[in-house]
């Protein structure tokens, strides 16, 4: 295995059509098949319609909740960000997280305002160290934290611990521009990814929870 270099814009191309898959099968098949586990005859593959996994999925050592949800700013409010919250707060323990997070959850529903989030089967932990090249040049991923959610979740870890080259975010984009906002919710993608870290490894990530938080409080929300 081989750094992740000259096939950094074939891993943005093919996790694009990754993203796309589900959805493209729910524009080929009709909203009448739109449930958890429907198939048909022309299509083998299940059409995935809520958010979550049908297993228990981990990030780092720690396990996360993906018990299926409809709705994406559900499932990303009360399974990925409060799920850190309450791990913080009970272990660390860190009231003022706590009081950061009572500020910031009011606005959730609205950082997805106008937005038609169908779920995507994502990596869950894309970050340079998870991604890789063969020796003949083929992208390669592994280590996932595998979950059905929000495409632009898979994006923010990306670039929180180096960079998975510009050739990857350019060919990723001409398949899947960015939708209004997306500058915005990278932020509060990466906020997950930050309690996350903080509570593997402790309170050097602790400013950066406690940052972006109160930036998000701050943005001017629909």
């Amino acid at each position: 295995m081989h750094p992740l270099k000259s096939a950094s814009g074939s891993l943005g191309e093919n996790l694009a059509r990754l993203h796309l898959h589900n959805s493209s099968s729910r524009h080929s098949r009709g909203p009448l098949l739109e449930q958890q586990g429907s198939d048909d005859a022309g299509d083998s593959s299940p059409l995935v319609a809520s958010f979550g996994f049908h297993a228990v999925t981990c990030c780092g050592y720690l396990p996360q909740d993906n018990t299926w949800t409809d709705d994406w700013p559900t499932f990303y409010t009360n399974r990925r960000l409060q799920t850190q919250i309450d791990r913080i707060v009970r272990e660390k323990p860190d009231s003022e997280m706590g009081d950061h997070w009572l500020r910031l959850l009011p606005k959730m529903p609205h950082f997805f305002h106008g937005l038609d989030i169908f779920p995507s089967l994502l990596h869950g932990d894309l970050w340079s160290g998870n991604a890789a090249q063969t020796a003949g040049g083929d992208p390669v991923v592994f280590d996932p934290a595998a979950v059905y959610g929000h495409h632009e979740f898979d994006l923010a870890i990306s670039t929180m611990f180096g960079s998975l080259g510009r050739p990857f975010y350019t060919a990723y984009h001409q398949l899947i521009p960015k939708a209004d906002g997306f500058d915005t919710r990278q932020k509060l993608y990466q906020l997950y990814h930050y309690l996350n870290h903080y509570n593997h490894f402790g309170a050097g990530y602790r400013g950066s929870c406690l940052r972006l938080m109160a930036e998000l409080c701050t943005v001017s929300l629909p």
